[in-house]
């Protein structure tokens, strides 16, 4: 009987992917950013990306580096367009519902630090759910 790959489990497949040498680095630094642990992360990557996003992390983030949110340093600084555009870990809207919050904590006064802290915990949220 013919067993096809779309059948077979690709997790022991996408774990190698994620701990070859750029991807390890790149996922050690993402993790480091958003304050997560390295695992907990590989394993939402596992689950919620396909083997061909896994693949191309690195140059993702690579293009992410040079070209995300160039304009905006509140944007940026939460990786608006580089989890959301490049990356692909959050939707649209759950980042620009993130962004708006913290834009909102910014004009209320509080330290624009705070406040990126603050959207960096609900992007870790957001990826829990």
């Amino acid at each position: 009987m013919t067993t096809y790959l779309y059948e077979q489990d690709l997790v022991p497949q996408k774990y190698r992917i994620l701990i070859a040498l750029w991807h390890d680095k790149l996922v050690r630094q993402i993790a480091q950013e958003l304050g997560v642990p390295v695992q907990e992360l590989r394993r939402f990557l596992i689950e919620h990306l396909d083997m061909i996003q896994l693949e191309n992390l690195p140059a993702r983030a690579e293009v992410a580096e040079a070209q995300a949110d160039l304009g905006d340093t509140v944007a940026r600084a939460l990786g608006r367009e580089k989890y959301t555009l490049y990356l692909q870990f959050l939707s649209g809207a759950a980042m620009d519902a993130i962004f708006r919050e913290v834009n909102a904590r910014i004009q209320e006064g509080i330290p624009i630090e705070d406040a990126i802290a603050y959207g960096r915990t609900q992007i870790r949220e957001a990826l829990k759910s």
